[in-house]
């Protein structure tokens, strides 16, 4: 980890505890070996997927678990939210993000919405989702052993108010990472109720996990768009989409190139889900420069410069800092 980096971790947490231990590993493509022999590219052999449930995610992109994660579980997720909504708790690093219209919420002291809780890292009661034993052993599918939980989201999809703010357009989440390879990072989202088309449930598009990272931007949208919800440029709205319905504690495992979206919450209620992104820690950081992620890499340098004052941070370390091993050993992330 850098010297800013390490700074930025300092920061956040207050300087009340100490540093994790990280170790140093080279961060280049060109020094990185990754080569284990797996007959199927996407999926690791664990014996815990059936050869039937590989091969629809060699094709598609994603699976769906049905009934993964207890109602237990989840109504204390959930009764966590509602205790950092209220400012009962303060959580370092925590990033609360309203939705651009709503000027009301359930829980919040200041009526404004919260649509989402980003970086959760640093809340051992939100953060036991990311260790959660039967999480684990799926992601191990993905990932292989030595696991990272590198991106924490709780979302609280308000009901629509008439803007159709509450959309997230479809994108690829591999546009926020620069790790590599993305093969070996996954997604794990869990329904913290029942999700359907009414409520603006996740919307895939199979097999596009087999296809490149695409440009994105802020779509061009009336009514606005929420911060950092990039969307991929010229997507086509007609190409065939799958709309995943869940029940609470279903949950669906997606590679990070799947073009995947959500629509709108046409309920009164808030839609909520609880999720990860996960990638093995023998996983290098890139450059982005040059490529389609430079936009993406601005903006959050941005946003750590203003919120921290520290200009000299990569976007390689606004990675480093959150990533936190949660099986195995700390390889390169």
């Amino acid at each position: 980890m850098s010297r800013a980096a390490e700074r930025l971790k300092l920061l956040i947490n207050h300087l009340d505890r100490p540093p994790a231990a990280i170790r140093a590993a080279p961060a280049s493509a060109q020094t990185f070996t990754y080569s284990p022999p797996h007959r199927l590219r996407y999926t690791c052999d664990t014996d815990l997927l059936t050869p039937e449930q590989r091969l629809f995610y060699e094709e598609n992109g994603y699976i769906l678990i049905k009934n993964l994660v207890s109602d237990e579980d989840i109504e204390r997720f959930r009764k966590e939210f509602e205790r950092i909504c209220r400012q009962e708790v303060k959580v370092p690093g925590l990033v609360v993000m309203r939705d651009v219209v709503i000027a009301k919420s359930e829980f919040v002291v200041d009526q404004k919405a919260v649509s989402k809780l980003q970086d959760y890292q640093e809340d051992p009661e939100l953060f036991r989702y990311c260790t959660l034993p039967q999480i684990l052993k799926y992601v191990e599918c993905f990932t292989g052993p030595n696991i990272m939980a590198m991106h924490t989201m709780l979302i609280n999809k308000p009901p629509d108010a008439g803007k159709k703010t509450s959309r997230h357009p479809m994108h690829q989440d591999l546009h926020y990472f620069p790790f590599r390879p993305a093969d070996r990072i996954i997604c794990s989202w869990t329904a913290m109720e029942k999700v359907n088309r009414q409520n603006g449930c996740l919307v895939v598009l199979p097999g596009t996990h087999t296809g490149t990272l695409q440009e994105h931007d802020y779509p061009e949208w009336e009514g606005g768009v929420n911060k950092m919800y990039h969307g991929l440029r010229g997507y086509d709205p007609k190409l065939p989409r799958v709309h995943l319905e869940m029940e609470k504690g279903d949950t669906v495992f997606f590679h990070p190139l799947l073009i995947h979206g959500s629509g709108m919450n046409q309920t009164q209620g808030f839609r909520k889900a609880i999720s990860c992104h996960y990638a093995s820690s023998d996983c290098y950081y890139i450059s982005v420069k040059g490529t389609t992620q430079e936009n993406i890499e601005k903006e959050v340098k941005d946003i750590a410069n203003r919120k921290y004052s520290l200009d000299d941070v990569t976007f390689a370390d606004t990675w480093a800092f959150r990533g936190r091993l949660v099986q195995g050993e700390r390889i390169s992330l």
